[in-house]
């Protein structure tokens, strides 16, 4: 899990998480209150995590003739690929 670059305290997941979700909005240190910004490259890890795996089992992969299990396999794989992309993303000190 990525820590601060200045006193190397621990982001939560859940800071990470709620990060992407609001626009990729930097993170506030709990401890020196440095701000930290989210990476191009990490962003990219986020779209690779949760966009590509559904729309590419969507699109091409359907291994079942009903819309609606496909939409239910898709949107499974991307709350699996949401929920792991903190875990691999990284955030740079502001300066």
């Amino acid at each position: 899990m990525q820590k601060c670059e200045k006193c190397n305290a621990h982001f939560s997941w859940s800071e990470i998480y709620k990060s992407f979700w609001r626009n990729y909005k930097p993170i506030k240190c709990n401890e020196c209150d440095t701000t930290h910004k989210i990476t191009i490259p990490s962003r990219l890890i986020f779209v690779s995590f949760t966009i590509l795996p559904m729309l590419i089992f969507g699109y091409s992969l359907p291994p079942f003739s009903n819309g609606l299990v496909i939409l239910g396999i898709a949107i499974f794989i991307f709350i699996i690929g949401s929920l792991l992309a903190p875990f691999l993303v990284t955030f740079k000190k502001s300066l």
